[in-house]
């Protein structure tokens, strides 16, 4: 299967599906979508205010052992479909994200 990341200079961009208003947060796994694999993870919070984007900026900044703020949300901030950026080392970021699947 091919990935749902690709390194970009000073980092990574992870695609991510999002379900907000979850019982459970958490990683969820790597899934297929039309447009490729995603990584599908869910939230508590509702997707207002931009809370969602924080909850999935979060969750992900634990699962990677990164800052919260060294992901921000760059295409899809209204969507489900989400493509997020992680500053740092592409090479460890990449090795990480490898043992998400």
């Amino acid at each position: 299967m091919p990935k749902g990341w690709r390194a970009v200079e000073g980092g990574v961009e992870l695609r991510v599906k999002a379900q907000p208003r979850a019982r459970r947060a958490g990683l969820a796994g790597w899934i297929d979508s039309p447009g490729g694999p995603r990584l599908k993870l869910a939230v508590n919070e509702a997707p207002e205010d931009g809370r969602a984007n924080r909850a999935i900026c979060a969750l992900l900044a634990g699962a990677l052992h990164v800052p919260p703020s060294a992901i921000a949300v760059v295409q899809g901030a209204t969507a489900r479909e989400k493509t997020c950026r992680i500053a740092g080392d592409p090479a460890r970021l990449s090795e990480q994200l490898e043992t998400l699947a």
